[in-house]
């Protein structure tokens, strides 16, 4: 059996970036950059104004009343043409080139204006409210770097570069297979006997979008060993990550690793020494990749997260740890001991501090749905008191 920090190293050997392609900007939100965005502009382009003023001398203002001849006027996107002389200023508007000559712009609320003359009671002081040509950044700049996660910040940046394309990685494309005599579809399970709504394949294919993925397909089967093949042969096809849920166990119907065997399955770990989610496994078929997860919710979200999602980070063409951003926070109630696995709690965040939920079972769907953290807990240590600094992270 791995520990976490093993399979974490495993994951990282084996989840490779699967390829790159161009994109429209966008459609570029969400994907992760496979070349840097370098800048094909200066930004500002050229002096602009901060303010609606005038554009005026330095050289020009006397300590008291200054008076001068207003020459044209300037607008975002329509300069003014000429140039700024002694005793001159041009009406100017937020976002308008700054003249030639003209080395500060005076705000509106402080000029009056009589026809073609401003007049400005006194000299102003303080910032000259002009942006400087490449201020923002330079013509040839690295604005974002290759790995970079685009999200609408960085969307802006890029497009204020007038850059119109990117190059980005592939996103992983995954299938998820749920297994299960007992599993019926939501809204329906009501309606026969024993039977228990699947709800695990929903909280991972949202997961996995979450996590950069595109979402291939998803398939509840039935504990039938000749149907399941099939449905796992089908799943392989033109797939990058399938996601089996249920079946890790030793029972009779229990063929999760079973229904890969036609196509050869690579066992990279089968074990992880962790609570919830010690099932949990990976191997290769062929070019995909397949992870099994517990059929309980909580046990499943939570390898998911824990597991998963650096895959995903992985093959989508981030550094996996990435996916696992540790916290610290205080907590507000004792944790006992803990045992040989490596435990990770549900808990919720409360400003600097952490409440664990008292019921922690692998099969809880309510406390998962309260819980925006998990709580580390390393193997094998000792009771945590009240107070104390837990790591923690983001569920």
């Amino acid at each position: 059996m791995n520990s976490f920090e093993e399979a974490l190293e495993l994951i990282s050997q084996t989840a490779l970036p699967l390829g790159t392609e161009p994109v429209a900007l966008g459609a570029a939100m969400g994907r992760v950059l496979a070349a840097p965005v370098i800048a094909r502009i200066d930004s500002p382009r050229s002096d602009v104004s901060a303010m609606d003023g005038y554009a005026v001398r330095e050289a020009d203002l006397s300590c008291g009343e200054t008076r001068l001849r207003i020459v044209g006027e300037s607008f975002a996107g329509a300069g003014w043409s000429g140039s700024v002389g002694s005793g001159q200023c041009v009406r100017i508007f937020t976002g308008a080139a700054v003249p030639p000559g003209a080395d500060r712009v005076v705000i509106q609320e402080c000029v009056s204006r009589d026809g073609d003359l401003a007049l400005i009671l006194r000299r102003p002081d303080g910032p000259r409210h002009i942006r400087r040509r490449g201020g923002d950044f330079d013509q040839g700049d690295e604005l974002l770097t290759t790995g970079r996660l685009l999200h609408n910040r960085a969307v802006v940046a890029a497009a204020g570069a007038d850059v119109a394309s990117v190059e980005v990685f592939f996103r992983p494309r995954v299938f998820i297979l749920s297994t299960g005599d007992e599993l019926a579809e939501p809204g329906i399970a009501s309606k026969t006997p024993d039977a228990i709504p699947e709800s695990v394949s929903f909280g991972v294919a949202a997961m996995a979008i979450e996590g950069g993925a595109e979402l291939a397909g998803r398939l509840r089967l039935r504990d039938e060993l000749e149907e399941m093949k099939e449905a796992a042969r089908h799943a392989l096809a033109d797939t990058d990550l399938v996601i089996v849920t249920g079946g890790a166990s030793v029972g009779e119907k229990d063929f999760a690793k079973t229904m890969f065997e036609p196509g050869g399955l690579e066992m990279i770990f089968s074990k992880v020494s962790i609570k919830p989610g010690k099932p949990v496994w990976l191997g290769r078929s062929g070019k995909t990749l397949v992870m099994g997860l517990p059929g309980n919710p909580t046990s499943a979200l939570v390898t998911a997260r824990l597991l998963m999602m650096p895959l995903l980070a992985g093959l989508g063409g981030r550094d996996p740890r990435q996916a696992l951003r540790w916290r610290r926070a205080k907590l507000t109630s004792p944790l006992p001991a803990c045992g040989e696995r490596e435990t990770f709690h549900r808990a919720r965040e409360s400003g600097e501090e952490v409440d664990v939920f008292a019921f922690q079972d692998s099969s809880a769907q309510k406390v998962l749905a309260d819980a925006d953290v998990l709580v580390r807990q390393s193997a094998n240590s000792p009771a945590i008191a009240a107070g104390e600094m837990v790591q923690i992270l983001d569920f």
